[in-house]
């Protein structure tokens, strides 16, 4: 508007008056609240004196299984924000349209951000969750800030300005259909850009890490009750309990196929509903070497009073047979 000196209207040219620059504003923020793009269409002889012709309206049709998948991400804990280069009003209506955005939330311009400090931006972020007019600058601090706030941060993008953003990431995801350059600088790649693929993802690592956990029970449960009978009875100076080849059996037979089952197994649905683990949590933590201890206890003290009960048995019926 600022080169246009004489709009049209009905066919007939008529001066650009600060009335029509705003009927003409107004049309266009309305089509921004609905999630439009506008472009503004003029023509003339000079750049300094244009005709206004009118503006179009541009829809970016939003996938039909992306808000569900944005829902189930909320469900589990994920916290999703959108940075778009679009102006505030469509970046608004689209973070709505996709259950990203709420009028509690907070939105950020690219040139706001870029007057905060780390520290100021860190500390209002987790509030945010629409940042507008961004730039690939924006997206470095952004991610930062997060960091900072102590999340575990995954980043999605599919163009060349976006891979500094994706290798800084905690988790780089780049688009089936992005660059090149995007695809070599992240982490995990989306084969047909689907976001519900990511919450698969962290499904699928939920399982892997619980099953890690409980293969590992299974196996040390075993191994110290093996260990803890061999040293009670050499302590009591007793026979012991096990000899050398039931040892292996139970280590092989035993052991081996109920480990590796349990490596493999499907995944619980109470883990689907469950909150993030801390990175900094360890597989072999305090509760499982307390459950290991109990198990333990309960498996020697089985074995124990199964193999005394057994040689009274055997003591008694050689009793028997001497009379």
């Amino acid at each position: 508007l600022r080169i246009c000196s004489h709009v049209l209207i009905k066919g007939s040219l008529e001066y650009l008056t600060e009335s029509s620059k705003q009927a003409i504003l107004d049309t266009v923020r309305s089509k921004e609240d609905r999630g439009m793009r506008t472009l503004s269409l003029c023509y003339g002889s000079s750049m300094n004196s244009l005709v206004y012709v009118g503006n179009v309206g541009i829809v970016d049709p939003l996938r039909s299984q992306v808000p569900a998948s944005i829902e189930e991400m909320h469900q589990n804990y994920i916290n999703v924000k959108m940075i778009t280069g679009d102006s505030k009003n469509i970046a608004v209506s689209i973070g709505k349209s996709l259950n990203i955005h709420s009028n509690d939330d907070a939105c950020l311009s690219g040139d706001m951000i870029d007057t905060m400090s780390p520290d100021e931006l860190a500390g209002v972020i987790n509030s945010v969750s629409v940042v507008y007019r961004s730039s690939p600058a924006t997206k470095m601090k952004v991610i930062k800030a997060l960091q900072a706030a102590g999340e575990i941060v995954a980043m999605t993008g599919d163009g060349v300005n976006d891979a500094v953003a994706l290798k800084c990431a905690d988790i780089g995801i780049a688009m089936g259909k992005g660059t090149d350059v995007c695809k070599e600088a992240a982490e995990m790649v989306l084969a047909n850009d689907d976001l519900s693929a990511i919450l698969g993802a962290v499904k699928e690592g939920k399982n892997i890490f619980y099953n890690i956990k409980n293969f590992v029970f299974f196996q040390l449960s075993t191994s110290v009750s093996a260990l803890s009978m061999i040293a009670i009875s050499t302590i009591w100076n007793v026979p012991p309990p096990l000899n050398p080849m039931q040892i292996l059996w139970i280590n092989i037979i035993m052991d081996g196929p109920p480990a590796q089952s349990l490596g493999v197994e499907p995944m619980d649905t109470s883990l689907d509903r469950s909150p993030p683990r801390s990175p900094k949590q360890q597989v072999i933590d305090r509760f499982v070497l307390i459950r290991v201890f109990l198990s333990a206890c309960i498996i020697v003290s089985g074995t124990l009073w199964v193999y005394h009960t057994e040689v009274r048995v055997v003591w008694v019926c050689a009793d028997i047979l001497r009379l």
